[in-house]
């Protein structure tokens, strides 16, 4: 049911082929997602109402989600599992963890306001960055980012409906460029190795 944008695909498909031509040492040594056209400037509404622009991460590495609150099952795992990472990581090396900001972008403007976003998120972490926006800037940001989403009909009239969407987490540098996917079949210390491997 969830599928991944072309974009993605197409820089999976990049990676791997890369992988299958036998890539140089440099090469290895390189993000996966390295001058890929992900992600981009942003201007949108925190969980506490407040304006919030992609400058304010600036000197943060960045894990990014577009999911939705009243997502059944899907989002609140993949959160929750933001959530643990990085009490793992604060245990670690505190002060690592703290150039770490996970974002969570709703893709359900019309549901998740400010304080719907703010419920959700601080059920997982209390350093999880909520974020809502109008219809339009958050169809721009999950464009810019590549992540598809699409509302579906309610099974039955008059019922809630549920959001379709790509479910993946976004590594991005300091600067909120591109370095790697974390998918959502990574184990929580796996997630964690890629965290570490290319936010350094």
């Amino acid at each position: 049911m969830k599928r991944v944008s072309t974009i993605l695909a197409l820089a999976l498909a990049a990676v791997t082929l890369g992988a299958c031509n036998g890539g140089t040492a440099a090469q290895a040594d390189k993000p996966p997602l390295a001058g890929a056209r992900i992600g981009g400037p942003f201007t949108l509404t925190d969980q506490d109402g407040k304006t919030v622009r992609d400058t304010d991460f600036a000197g943060k590495y960045r894990l990014v989600y577009f999911g939705y609150t009243y997502c059944p099952d899907v989002c609140p795992t993949d959160v929750q599992k933001i959530g643990r990472a990085l009490r793992t990581l604060e245990k670690q090396d505190p002060s690592y963890a703290a150039q770490i900001q996970p974002i969570f972008i709703t893709i359900d403007p019309d549901r998740d306001k400010p304080a719907q976003v703010k419920q959700f998120v601080t059920a997982f972490h209390p350093r999880i960055v909520g974020l809502t926006g109008t219809p339009e800037q958050i169809a721009a940001i999950a464009k810019s980012y590549g992540a598809y989403f699409k509302k579906m009909a309610p099974s039955e009239p008059g019922g809630a409906y549920l959001m379709d969407h790509s479910a993946t987490i976004y590594l991005m540098d300091k600067e909120g460029k591109p370095l790697a996917l974390i998918t959502r079949e990574m184990t929580e210390p796996e997630m964690i190795a890629e965290i570490r491997k290319w936010a350094k």
